[in-house]
């Protein structure tokens, strides 16, 4: 043993799943180095022996050369006392520790795209998964949706259920393979199989070449049951209800090998499923798909009858459907796609990515999947059932959530059956069980860096590092729209998947759910739990039930520009511009046009736009022309001039209205900015009414001419305490515009300026008040691209460092963030 060491050394961070073991075990070996590697609840552990300098190239390279999808957040080592053992191993995972104060540091990955090696094997008559379409290995394939607990190991995914074959068995066992040690390793003898059926759950096609599908759990499929572990998958060793008539397999016995793979039963074959689902797409129809975090409909985006069948059955009238391509090509000649579009669109992310429609692409596109949009989100085949889709139609393909309008995403095959009859034609299914939904998750370029929209599958649940640690451990309960949760321990704030608007009962218990699983898989129990001020928020209401646990209310506003400087690992103070559609405000009116003076313990209220009524309340929002008549009662009062449509629209109803908004009856003030665009938008005759939140303000963007801006209507800024800012004077300006004949798309253009010109003149009022330089954007009006890159142009041109979001939403996506670190940094001060 002469002149040899050991090591103990310790990896944490994203480092199961992911090929992490193989790595160090093919390194190790490389370097003539003896011992073992093996995964426990906090991560990777190791033990190195051999010569000091190999020991040291080791350790150098467990950061420098990491698998692809690791993300190494720290290595420690300490030195023991040789043994003098040959070999190296890779050892069993070390159960949770039963001790109640054992935590566990392990990170669990995402969910990744296929990755090019097995793209090549499905794409490959001689090989074994040719056509296969739930192929993968370390490198790729289901990972935080299949996950139920850790130490991530097959036993502990919904994967557990299926045996592996001989072959399968030997990929995994073989450190040189790729598939070593790859939780979800499977092929078409072992692994689950696709089948095509009606909403009955009657197959629609049966391959001869295939056998017949094997009982399903009709209910909620779950793992072995072990003591302190909450139960998620069936017991594998077959204990199982009897199969149901009409409900689809779900999944397979265990104890049973099936046939070798066919060649020719993947998608070009006539009586596949793949076939029969191809066919579906081309005879104009819905196809309902189940995909990593649940299901989709899919149809032709050439045919408006299909996008417009599609739109009626969903109960979605106008909002974006996204759109799968085959591939970069394909994208191409639908928008444009520069630099960094395609190294998202690329990415083992494989996020929907908002892009710029090209020039005379319209007719590629049916007009129902993106009505009146400039953009389009598209997004690139990211599981190789998509692959093998697009290769039997290779065609754009709208691929929307799995459910009717504001409802949650379908993620098990019985509630997608019964949800979802009455939209698709067919169901293209699987037996592999979904353990946690998880929508697509949506960016799109701005000013060279990505902006994420929505925040889910791809990125959840990979924790977002803090500039500081949190003290305790801290539960954020997010907002009632968009609403994510987030869990915050040590260095990691672990934020949500997407959850959705909190209305209904199936979302609230996807929320509840979700925490608990969170809570589980990274061992936080939350000490403080932060919610948002609003008393009938249903998160509210969630956090203020919790037992045992610190509240800690943040003010709505607050919480967007926390978010907005922990996205940029920030602390403050800045000049925090916060504008939104709705926000409670400690006043008890309704906030959405703020100027806040923030850090992350504390915010004051430094200016905002002037409150009006918002006549009824909700009313106002599902219907701009309110907020149109009482912004032109401001604008002209007493004297509305003559001539404007939207009040001969309204007639009906306008002089009521108003007469309940000046007394005050059910018309809450309101210094929203949403609210403001939505008046401008209902002037124009834009949109009277809306089907989906922030209509309105995003056809007004729409409609903006961008070629040579205008300059910008101005607006009366009134000193305070805080100080207020005319936003009727704008609606004033437009409305004399409109009545002198120019065009509404000149209007939209100077409104918008004229937002970007008093944004920047309550900043500078701000700047010489506080000496504060930098200012941070936040809230749902800067997912206005049009305003947003104007705002931070004319900003930075007067000097400021502007902030705005990059890692998470700047919409309520990014509420829960800023809630964790507010709460975090006042536990600090304490």
């Amino acid at each position: 043993m002469t002149g040899k060491v050991r090591t103990s050394v310790r990896v944490e961070g994203v480092v199961q799943g992911v090929g992490f073991r193989p790595f160090v075990y093919s390194l190790a070996t490389r370097l003539g180095l003896a011992g073992w590697v093996g995964n426990d609840a906090d991560g990777v552990f190791a033990e190195v022996e051999g010569p000091a300098a190999g020991v040291q190239d080791f350790l150098a390279a467990l950061v420098r050369d990491a698998p692809p999808l690791a993300q190494v957040e720290r290595v420690t080592a300490q030195p023991i006392a040789p043994d003098g053992r040959a070999g190296f191993a890779i050892v069993s995972s070390q159960p949770v520790p039963s001790d109640p104060v054992g935590r566990r540091r392990t990170l669990v990955s995402a969910d990744t795209a296929t990755c090019a090696d097995c793209l090549r094997e499905l794409a490959d008559p001689a090989d074994r998964r040719f056509g296969y379409p739930f192929i993968n290995c370390t490198n790729c394939g289901p990972r935080f949706t299949i996950v139920c607990d850790v130490p991530y190991d097959r036993p502990l995914t919904t994967m557990a259920g299926f045996a592996m074959c001989d072959a399968c068995r030997a990929e995994y066992d073989d450190p040189a393979n790729r598939r070593f040690h790859a939780q979800p390793v499977c092929c078409p003898a072992c692994g689950p199989r696709l089948r095509l059926v009606d909403a009955t759950g009657t197959d629609l096609v049966t391959p001869a070449a295939e056998s017949p599908p094997a009982h399903p759990d009709p209910g909620r499929q779950r793992p072995p049951h072990r003591p302190g572990v909450p139960s998620a998958h069936p017991d594998p060793g077959g204990h199982r209800p009897p199969h149901q008539p009409g409900v689809p397999s779900a999944h397979p016995d265990p104890g049973r090998q099936r046939p070798p793979h066919q060649p020719g039963t993947g998608v070009g074959h006539a009586d596949s499923p793949l076939a029969g689902a191809v066919q579906v797409l081309q005879n104009g129809q819905v196809l309902a798909v189940k995909g990593l975090g649940g299901y989709h409909l899919a149809v032709d985006a050439r045919s408006q009858a299909a996008a417009a069948r599609l739109r009626a059955a969903k109960h979605r009238e106008d909002k974006p459907f996204a759109v799968m391509v085959p591939d970069l090509a394909a994208a191409r000649d639908l928008c444009q796609v520069d630099e960094l579009a395609e190294s998202l669109l690329t990415s083992a992310r494989r996020p929907i990515v908002l892009l710029p429609r090209r020039a005379g692409a319209a007719s590629e596109i049916a007009d129902a999947v993106a009505p009146g949009n400039r953009q389009l989100g598209i997004m690139l085949p990211y599981t190789p059932l998509h692959h093998l889709l697009l290769r039997g139609f290779p065609h754009p393909m709208v691929l929307t959530s799995g459910n009717v309008s504001d409802e949650p995403i379908a993620y098990r095959d019985d509630d997608a059956l019964a949800r979802l009859g009455g939209l698709a034609d067919g169901f293209l299914i699987h037996d592999r069980p979904i353990h946690i939904r998880t929508d697509d998750s949506v960016v799109r370029p701005f000013r060279g860096r990505p902006a994420v929209l929505r925040r889910s599958r791809g990125y959840a649940p990979e924790p977002l590092a803090v500039r500081s640690r949190f003290a305790r451990p801290v539960l954020a309960c997010g907002a009632e729209l968009k609403n994510t949760f987030c869990l915050g321990r040590e260095q990691h704030a672990f934020l949500s998947q997407h959850i959705g608007d909190l209305e209904n009962y199936e979302t609230l218990r996807s929320f509840t759910e979700g925490i608990e699983h969170f809570q589980r898989l990274f061992d936080v129990t939350p000490e403080l739990v932060a919610h948002d001020l609003h008393p009938e928020y249903l998160s509210t209401k969630y956090a203020l039930d919790l037992p045992g646990a610190d509240l800690v209310g943040v003010q709505h506003h607050h919480a967007h520009v926390a978010s907005c400087l922990a996205d940029n690992d920030e602390d403050g103070p800045v000049i925090g511009v916060a504008f939104d559609g709705t926000g409670f405000g400690p006043d008890g009116t309704i906030w959405g046009g703020e100027f806040l003076l923030a850090d992350l313990a504390s915010a004051e209220r430094a200016g905002c736009l002037g409150g009006l009524p918002m006549p009824g309340g909700a009313a106002a929002i599902r219907q701009p022309w309110r907020m149109a008549a009482v912004y032109l009662d401001a604008a002209f009062p007493g004297a509305l001039p003559d001539g404007l449509a939207v009040a001969a629209r309204n007639s009906a109803s306008w002089a009521d209205l108003l007469a309940m908004a000046r007394r005050g009856v059910n018309s809450p003030l309101t210094s929203s900015a949403g609210r403001l665009f939505d008046a401008v938008a209902a002037l124009l005759g834009v949109r009277d009414t809306i089907n989906y939140e922030g209509q309105a303000a995003v056809e007004l963007e729409q409609l903006a001419r961008v070629a040579g801006m205008p300059s910008g209507y101005p607006a009366r800024i009134t000193p305070g305490p805080p100080f207020t800012v005319a936003g009727s004077d704008l609606v004033r300006a437009a409305a004399e515009d409109l009545l002198a004949g120019q065009p509404p798309d000149v209007i939209s253009a100077r409104f918008h300026r004229g937002v970007a010109d008093l944004i920047v003149a309550g900043c500078d009022l701000l700047r010489e008040s506080s000496g504060l330089g930098t200012v941070a954007l936040s809230g749902g009006v800067f997912q206005n691209l049009l305003l947003l890159g104007t705002v931070t142009g004319l900003l930075e041109g007067a000097g400021f460092r502007v902030l705005t979001h990059s890692r998470v939403p700047p919409n309520d996506g990014g509420i829960s963030l800023g809630q964790a670190v507010v709460a975090a940094a006042r536990d600090r001060a304490r």
